[in-house]
């Protein structure tokens, strides 16, 4: 229940606070995009679904030293983030869950790890607005269809089968 209410949590958050532990103090642009935070596959949740975001260097200081109230309020940084991701600026600010560019949204996904590899499928549930049993130990390739089993279903749109990428 709780992997199924992350994106959500993330969503009415007052603030996400995204701990950047590998990016040294006073970094520079790139840094970010640099992160192994940004290869995880639950960080896509943790930057689409909050509506205000601050990321911290290694040493606690703002990223960039951009003391704003919300990151996802610099173009420096949601650009970087777009450069990094191929995630539109425009959807990274205000983004909306849903079956809407199904395709797009798992090519976003599909050169992150994760730890466990049924997260892969598991995280992006929220951002698909879907709500599924998790069964660890179903193996990759069974979370992600009964994932695409639900898109399909609930979108009627079978395009989502027809895209070339890099597995994750």
């Amino acid at each position: 229940k709780s992997l199924n209410s992350m994106f959500l949590w993330y969503r009415t958050s007052a603030l996400t606070m995204v701990y950047l532990s590998d990016v040294p103090p006073s970094s520079k642009p790139g840094a970010l995009a640099r992160s192994a935070w940004n290869t995880r596959g639950w960080t896509l949740p943790e930057f689409l679904a909050p509506k205000v975001i601050r990321f911290y260097q290694s040493d606690w200081t703002p990223y960039l030293n951009d003391r704003s109230s919300n990151h996802k309020q610099s173009v420096a940084i949601m650009q970087e983030l777009e450069d990094a991701t191929g995630i539109d600026a425009q959807t990274l600010v205000a983004f909306h869950p849903g079956m809407i560019n199904a395709r797009e949204k798992l090519q976003w996904a599909s050169t992150r790890v994760t730890t466990v590899e049924e997260d892969i499928a598991y995280s992006l549930f929220g951002i698909f607005g879907v709500q599924l049993p998790i069964m660890y130990g179903e193996k990759k390739q069974k979370a992600l269809g009964r994932l695409l089993q639900e898109i399909i279903a609930e979108s009627g749109d079978i395009t989502v089968l027809d895209w070339v990428g890099t597995s994750s």
